[in-house]
């Protein structure tokens, strides 16, 4: 039995193939794909840019579908709806014997270290399966990177009344924002596109959106009193902006590191140390995370409608995710529908 894909074969050159269905093997589920959800690591893939990954490659984890098979035993039967956690831990190692499997010493992430979710049927382990229970299939496809955020907003401990700070409003910037507001905090969000500002300011609600300039400084020192923000969030993705994030925390405050970069960064010890600063990492998402946004959904209390910009067809993929990688600043979140 044959089914469509969406294949990276290389930098650059994306096309549409028919592929053998996968077999589940023991304790998998094989998954129906309804809807895939693309995000800055599939552009990156697209571009050559992404650094452990092997091509070719079928890109896609942010998904949502329903079970098409099932092994003996399984909590899931045939046709239930259900989200993919796409970040599979090895269960042996020291982050998974602490209960971190987020940041397993082997974690294998689908649609990069294997084949991800942009075709119509995939095969993956029962435990990264959770039931969407009263979510639609887009909303479901938008769970996962909204769980990142969930995540990092965790790390940083935030709580209510506090001065949080995300720099970077991209779909993972922008989530954590929305999740520390739901958390009390009082939000600022800075970021270097314009376009991204006003959106955050007239779409989603964030009165101080802070358009990065000489003057930011100046700003962030007015919107606190001179005491800058409890929490900061970097989520930028850009080695500068995170080095620069330091002088933006409040003594006794959190720096949380969302994203990711290749770049050795560097920092005053003076200035980290009078701050009794704590840096945090923040990697992936757990299942408790997945809980939280599920329900945050389901109680109408994160925007999906608004955070859903673009759609498409599968067969469509290979001439719009090149177009959506060539202007992602117009683009929140892009959902294909298998």
């Amino acid at each position: 039995m044959q089914m469509k894909a969406v294949v990276c074969e290389k930098p650059g050159e994306i096309g549409l193939v028919d592929r053998p269905v996968p077999e589940a093997g023991d304790g998998e589920v094989l998954l129906k794909v309804q809807r895939v959800g693309l995000c800055g690591t599939d552009f990156h893939i697209y571009g050559g840019k992404h650094p452990f990954l092997e091509y070719p490659r079928i890109m896609g984890h942010e998904l949502s579908g329903e079970v098409a098979s099932v092994p003996a035993g399984s909590q899931f039967k045939v046709g239930d709806p259900v989200i993919v956690n796409p970040y599979l831990p090895c269960q042996s190692c020291v982050a998974c014997r602490q209960g971190k499997p987020n940041c397993c010493v082997n974690v294998s992430v689908l649609g990069v270290h294997d084949h991800g979710g942009m075709c119509e049927y995939l095969a993956v382990p029962e435990l990264a399966l959770y039931p969407a229970r009263n979510l639609t299939p887009n909303q479901g496809a938008m769970v996962e990177f909204l769980s990142i955020g969930a995540h990092a907003v965790s790390r940083g401990r935030v709580t209510a009344g506090q001065r949080v700070l995300v720099v970077g409003v991209g779909p993972i910037g922008l989530g954590a924002a929305l999740i520390a507001r739901l958390e009390g905090a009082d939000v600022t969000v800075l970021d270097g596109n314009a376009s991204r500002i006003e959106k955050a300011k007239s779409e989603f609600g964030f009165s101080q959106a802070v358009f990065l300039s000489e003057k930011t400084q100046e700003e962030l020192s007015a919107f606190t009193d001179g005491e800058f923000y409890d929490v900061v969030f970097d989520a930028t993705g850009n080695a500068k902006a995170i080095e620069a994030g330091f002088g933006l925390v409040a003594h006794g405050g959190t720096y949380v590191l969302v994203s990711v970069v290749k770049d050795t960064i560097s920092f005053a010890d003076p200035e980290f140390h009078k701050r009794e600063m704590s840096l945090v990492g923040s990697r992936n998402a757990t299942r408790e995370d997945f809980e939280y946004v599920i329900s945050k959904i389901e109680s109408g209390d994160l925007p999906t409608d608004k955070l859903h910009t673009h759609s498409c067809a599968l067969t469509e993929l290979p001439q719009q995710l090149p177009e959506w990688s060539a202007n992602p600043d117009e683009v929140i979140k892009a959902i294909a529908k298998i």
